[in-house]
């Protein structure tokens, strides 16, 4: 019997070498969308020493597997286009098919870039007209590890249809759809994101070694991503999702990202922007993207029962602007403020696409933004605030007197102001305040400004006394 046993397993030894099969990344696959435009890059695992293959079209490039069995291949850069087939030989052959070319964007976030379609606005309707072969989704199982990890698992790339799109972000799906309207190319969208997630878990450790104010994070990443005292790692300390997440697809070539988060990391005011500066500057580094684009979401009003704390994150993302290449959707006016996940996402999508059509693709599309505080001048009694991003007019969004705008004088506290539009700039005053200092907007959860500017997009919440 031992001698029978022992056979038996040198028998299925033998088969398993025998039979070692060739592996691609699971994010490439039947249906995918290759990013335009740039190198296309494959890659995926055989047995140590196998040449492997790989053909596109009149395009073919080979690799031999490492020690480890990876292996990786580029081919010409495409324009858009397809469907294509992609074959790979090594071990075994592997074609995939139904591929295009085109657009392809980084979907990432918590919740409410986590929503889908079948949970937002007018679902039926969106499900119903939601046949477009063009859009493709692939979305990433929510996954830790406490060290980097070669592959991801993904539920495959789909095709748009009334029976796939019910479970897409329902932000990012927007979102390709306004492009691929304008664009008129196909449009891939990468659903990386996980509900109630902070941001360190997804910055990689070069994000946080290049900012000073993270100096105690980097100092001690050896020691992450923590894990508890049944040795499971905790999803919210840095690296646990960087790690599963987004380290298996580093090779893989997209234009850029968007992120809707912040919700649980409120209350960290300031803080939060360097966190940001962190995750963006630590994608564009290990996705060797250094000018990727990269657009965000202001997080809209809501009953946290902590009055300042979310206008911190305002002012945090706010600030992020100020890094090269990225937009902000401001969205104090299509909120809900008894639910942290507003339905409007349509218009999320529309918002944030406004900036990459403008600031990525040179498209015309009109102004990008609701007005943004510029600058601020006392004149006697008053106080004018001077905006960005007018399209020409402010208005009241309601037809009503500007809600939501506070002033200080030098020995008081903030309190309500009267506030009158004055050709592009807002003046402010209030009778109680004869030397008025400062003026916010907005500064409270539960703020939703009526300040518009001439293409209806609402102003964001600011503070001049920061």
């Amino acid at each position: 019997m031992k001698t029978l046993m022992r056979s038996l397993i040198l028998l299925l030894f033998a088969t398993t070498v025998v039979q070692a099969d060739l592996k691609i990344s699971s994010i490439i696959g039947d249906n995918m969308v290759i990013q335009r435009d740039q190198p296309i890059v494959l890659w995926g695992w055989d047995e140590a020493g196998r040449d492997v293959s790989v053909s596109m079209g009149d395009a073919t490039a080979t690799a031999k597997a490492a020690d480890d069995g990876s292996w990786s291949v580029s081919l010409p850069a495409l324009a858009a286009g397809g469907p294509h087939e992609v074959t790979f030989s090594g071990s075994s052959d592997v074609t995939i098919k139904n591929v295009l070319v085109g657009e392809v964007w980084l979907c990432s976030g918590q919740s409410n870039m986590e929503w889908t379609v079948a949970q937002s606005v007018n679902p039926q309707e969106e499900i119903k007209a939601g046949t477009h072969p063009r859009i493709r989704h692939i979305k990433f199982p929510h996954v830790v590890s406490d060290k980097p990890i070669d592959d991801a698992r993904t539920n495959g790339w789909t095709e748009t249809t009334p029976e796939t799109v019910v479970a897409y972000t329902a932000v990012g799906y927007a979102y390709a759809r306004f492009l691929q309207q304008e664009l008129d190319v196909p449009v891939g969208i990468i659903g990386c994101n996980w509900g109630g997630t902070r941001i360190e878990p997804w910055t990689p450790p070069i994000g946080f070694k290049s900012v000073e104010a993270l100096k105690d994070i980097s100092d001690d990443l050896a020691n992450y991503p923590r894990k508890n005292d049944k040795g499971q790692v905790q999803v919210q300390t840095p690296l646990a999702i960087y790690n599963a997440m987004v380290h298996p697809i580093l090779k893989f070539r997209f234009k850029g990202a968007i992120w809707y988060q912040g919700e649980s990391n409120n209350g960290e005011g300031m803080l939060y922007h360097e966190k940001m500066k962190a995750l963006i500057y630590g994608w564009r580094k290990v996705f060797d993207n250094p000018n990727m684009p990269f657009y965000f979401v202001q997080l809209a009003p809501y009953r946290y029962n902590r009055p300042d704390a979310l206008p911190g994150i305002w002012e945090a993302q706010l600030a992020t602007l100020s890094v090269e290449g990225t937009g902000m959707a401001v969205i104090t006016d299509i909120g809900n403020v008894g639910d942290i996940h507003p339905k409007n996402k349509l218009e999320v999508g529309r918002r944030l696409s406004l900036w990459a059509l403008t600031h990525t693709y040179d498209r015309e599309v009109g102004v990008v933004s609701g007005p943004l505080y510029k600058s601020m001048k006392v004149e006697g009694n008053k106080i004018r605030i001077s905006f960005d991003y007018t399209a020409g007019e402010l208005a009241a969004n309601d037809g009503k007197d500007l809600s939501w705008f506070t002033i200080k004088g030098k020995d008081g506290e903030f309190i309500e102001a009267k506030a009158v539009i004055d050709g592009q700039t807002v003046l402010v005053s209030s009778d109680e305040v004869k030397d008025p200092v400062a003026v916010r907007l907005g500064w409270h959860e539960l703020a939703e400004p009526n300040l518009v500017n001439a293409a209806g997009l609402p102003a964001s919440p600011f503070r001049t006394d920061r």
